[in-house]
């Protein structure tokens, strides 16, 4: 894990209390929506709470695919924020 994907301040690792809008685990886009939440948690400097959330840790090969269509929409919209999280996702 990063540091540029840690809060310097936090003495816990992800903030239990923060809510991410996820559908249930077993739902079809389950995977689609936990990618999404760790990119713009990691936008926000707390991916462990992302984490925390959804299950997954930073660089889950099973999210690839989602990120890498993330990947794509954050080029076409200019968002260079979210390309560059998404490419360190995928590296």
């Amino acid at each position: 894990m990063s540091r540029a994907f840690t809060k310097e301040d936090s003495d816990n690792w992800g903030d239990p209390g923060k809510r991410f809008f996820l559908p249930p685990k077993d739902d079809p886009s389950f995977d689609a929506a936990a990618a999404e939440a760790l990119l713009e948690a990691a936008r926000t400097g707390d991916t462990g709470s992302a984490e925390m959330a959804t299950g997954y840790y930073w660089g889950e090969p099973a999210l690839r695919p989602h990120v890498e269509r993330i990947l794509e929409r954050a080029r076409q919209g200019h968002d260079d924020r979210l390309e560059q999280l998404a490419e360190r996702f995928l590296k």
